[in-house]
């Protein structure tokens, strides 16, 4: 039953941060109203919206995209016939025992908290059309499309605090609402409205060094997913990270994530008939893209830019601006690769719907929100920022044969292929923390950390590789010299590069 509150709310943006937004205050009962700039999905399915919607304010809608566990288990719980209605359009349901590795499967015994790790896999377009369908069926919420926001309303309260008051919009309409949010994205340009009334926002930004190219893909009649065999359709190979994934109503995306000193790489993945090229040399792939099974269904899109970015909206326990809250890419920007943006972005709705409740303060209220989403996020956003760096940094000395890592870098990189890498595919209790901190179901590194582990991952080690060839994976396809040989790419190209701006 929807509480009954007076509140209105005012959002800027109704891509998947705004949608959950009204996901978590619509039952409140406050009136909410999400101002979007682009068109509404056009009518129709999922075809119709995957080939016709256009959103320039959405960069990332036409690649691969996927909800963790930690999101599907809040809809789960929250928005059950959300969940029907995603079913219903075709959206999947990778389960934990999908994945299982061929070692723990012949004796896997499920658990009961297995059940919530379920992966749900479609198209972006898919997933926003039904979500976006879905709230508005709120009596309490608007979504208006093609609206064009020119700047905030603000104005001082009797302490002299700086207070958000509503939007303007371009035709000189103004909406004003008791909470303002901005869910508009990486580009939301919110935070120089607030800078340019007075207020002081603080950010920590840094490059995640890597580029994204995604094509997507359609079964053949009577086609449908390969079997799994004893190559993995996903893989790291230093100069390039690749993933295969599947989608809705008989669609897969692949996507392939390039380093930033890869230039030679990056420029010749987004044609076409190289993006091929490059899918019929990776084993795992390969056997979705067999011409026998799927065809391409769209061009190779690309995305860069890509940066980590944490907005600090209540320094020194202050909000910079009383009544105005930050949710998804505007207040945490993340790598896409992690597949974390989505779950942020509802993570942090919910946890303003959690904040209102517990007080009316505006003043609380900004401090806790800010206070509680790095709680609950800060963990994860600072292991993805460690792993960029490091994935970085391999790729800048993988350019160049003659390099050897020192010495404490071979151990460490022996410490996790050979002990913790070989530990998980044999030991069902440890793949499985492995993966719910994969879906943030509990801290990034705190199962590594346990004594337990740090135990089995020695035995194994101690065991030696010969007796733990078995539980090795496949290469999953070939090093970098030999793949741009095979492109008829200049391999040395950008180690000559690198060398001359040294």
């Amino acid at each position: 039953m929807a509480e009954t509150h007076s509140e209105t709310v005012a959002v800027l943006g109704a891509g998947i941060a705004g949608l959950s937004v009204a996901l978590a205050l619509a039952p409140t009962g406050r009136k909410i109203t999400l101002l979007e700039r682009d068109a509404a999905p056009p009518d129709g399915g999922a075809e119709a919206v995957f080939d016709h919607w256009q959103r320039r304010g959405a960069s990332q809608l036409r690649h691969s995209h996927a909800f963790l566990a930690r999101l599907r288990t809040l809809i789960a719980m929250e928005h059950p016939a959300l969940l029907a209605a995603l079913r219903e359009a075709g959206a999947r349901e990778l389960r934990f025992a999908d994945g299982l590795p061929d070692a723990i499967k012949a004796r896997y015994t499920p658990a009961p908290q297995d059940e919530e790790m379920a992966i749900i896999v479609s198209r972006r377009t898919t997933l926003e059309m039904v979500i976006r369908r879905y709230v508005e069926q709120s009596p309490n919420v608007s979504v208006r499309s093609e609206v064009f926001v020119s700047g905030l309303i603000t104005d001082r309260d009797a302490s002299g605090s700086l207070v958000a008051r509503g939007f303007r919009l371009q035709d000189g309409e103004e909406i004003r609402a008791d909470l303002v949010i901005d869910a508009g994205g990486r580009a939301s340009p919110m935070t120089d409205w607030l800078v340019e009334a007075g207020a002081t926002v603080t950010e920590a930004a840094e490059n995640c060094e890597i580029l994204y190219y995604t094509r997507f893909y359609e079964f053949a009649p009577g086609q449908s997913d390969p079997p799994r065999g004893r190559h993995a359709p996903n893989g790291d190979l230093g100069y390039l990270k690749f993933g295969v994934f599947p989608a809705d109503n008989g669609t897969f995306s692949i996507t392939m994530a390039v380093p930033e000193v890869e230039e030679t790489l990056r420029a010749a993945v987004v044609r076409p008939e190289i993006f091929e090229a490059i899918c019929a040399r990776l084993p795992g792939v390969a056997a979705w893209t067999d011409p026998e099974r799927a065809k391409p269904v769209s061009k190779v899109y690309a995305m860069g830019d890509l940066k980590s970015r944490w907005r600090e909206m209540a320094p020194d326990g202050r909000p910079a601006a009383l009544n105005a809250f930050f949710v998804g890419d505007s207040l945490v920007r993340t790598n896409p690769l992690y597949g974390r943006g989505c779950s942020f972005a509802a993570i942090e709705a919910h946890a303003l719907r959690d904040v209102l409740a517990e007080t009316r303060d505006p003043l609380a209220r900004g401090t806790l929100y800010s206070r509680r989403t790095r709680e609950l996020l800060e963990p994860f956003y600072d292991d993805m920022r460690s792993q960029d760096r490091g994935a970085a940094r391999r790729a800048e000395h993988g350019v160049d044969p003659g390099y050897r890592p020192p010495l404490k870098a071979r151990l460490l990189r022996r410490f996790i292929e050979d002990g913790v890498g070989v530990a998980i595919r044999q030991d069902a209790e440890l793949f499985r923390a492995a993966m719910r901190a994969f879906h943030m179901l509990e801290p990034p590194r705190a199962w590594l950390e346990k004594p337990s582990t740090l135990l089995k991952v020695v035995g194994v080690m101690a065991r030696g590789r010969k007796a733990n060839a078995h539980l090795y994976p496949e290469k999953p396809g070939p090093d970098r010299w030999e793949m741009f040989k095979l492109l008829d790419l200049p391999a040395g190209a950008d180690l000559e590069r690198l060398r001359a701006a040294a």
